[in-house]
């Protein structure tokens, strides 16, 4: 599921499609005036439990499925609105290709929107790969894939929205920040399955869930950060699921890089030492209309 990591990240290179749309708002008909009455007493609500067991029942056995998966490979197209200078919030698009061998083994694919890039990791090294500019940086990674996702992170900034999909246990990893949880209903189109809705708080997030009712694949996953003034949306449809599939042993290293320039494996944006200048501020390129 998507969890806290999902809300305290957000991609280094956003590319997308421009799109824009006009709504017409019209006047709301003026209402005849009322006489003044005593002001009823509201309705007390019946609150739902907090974390409720159905709810709970669907997160828990999507985990375990795909906990359960020795190899799995699937597609992620992620969506995510960023404000534009005109106010008004823009889409972006991401695609990857993913493919993965528990407990350490992973590789993923993106061939846009932005410039295509490449990233594996085999349980020793991770390697990441830009094909159209010949770059490659490699460094030494621990031994899982959950460990490796948190040191691509704090070495460079990688990130993928779906990290909380390929961890060990994607239920543990939600259940310690998980505030609200309810059960919605199902759903008939998403996936072209039927799918069990789910919605649940974590560490902030609101996050909508469709579940596959047989399979227990989700199919798509809606969040918003609750703390974000703008409540921008952020969208990742998962399709193509493929579980305990054969992989080729030489599927987590790069097929065409042996001319690459090495790079740093490192932020593209680090942390100014102890004492140094900031620098000089430049002038924002032109945006796009």
């Amino acid at each position: 599921m998507m969890t806290n990591r999902f809300a305290r990240r957000a991609p280094l290179l956003i590319f997308g499609l421009f799109f824009w749309a006009t709504t017409a708002f019209p006047q709301a008909a003026q209402q005849p005036k009322k006489k003044a009455t005593s002001p009823a007493k509201p309705a007390q609500a019946i609150s739902p439990p907090a974390l409720e067991p159905k709810a709970l029942e669907i997160l828990k056995a999507s985990s375990d499925r795909l906990a359960a998966a020795h190899t799995m490979a699937f597609t992620a197209v992620e969506t995510y609105e960023s404000p534009s200078r005109q106010g008004h919030p823009l889409v972006f698009v991401n695609k990857s290709e993913v493919t993965l061998q528990r407990p350490d083994k992973l590789r993923v694919i993106t061939p846009g929107d932005g410039p295509a890039s490449e990233f594996y990791y085999n349980g020793k090294t991770m390697t990441a790969f830009a094909p159209a500019e010949n770059l490659i940086a490699i460094a030494d990674a621990p031994p899982t894939i959950d460990a490796a996702m948190e040191a691509a992170y704090k070495l460079s900034g990688t990130y993928f929205p779906f990290d909380d999909l390929i961890v060990a246990d994607p239920y543990k990893d939600m259940a310690e920040g998980l505030r609200l949880a309810y059960y919605i209903g199902q759903s008939h189109i998403v996936g072209d399955t039927t799918t069990d809705m789910v919605a649940y708080i974590d560490n902030g997030v609101f996050i909508e869930v469709w579940i596959g009712v047989e399979d227990k694949l989700p199919r798509l996953i809606h969040a918003v950060y609750l703390d974000d003034p703008a409540q921008l949306r952020h969208n990742l449809l998962l399709s193509d699921w493929k579980l305990d599939i054969p992989v080729p042993a030489d599927a987590f290293a790069p097929t065409n890089a042996a001319g690459a320039k090495p790079i740093p494996f490192a932020h593209p944006h680090p942390k100014p030492s102890p004492g140094a200048q900031p620098p000089a501020k430049s002038k924002p390129p032109k945006a796009q209309q």
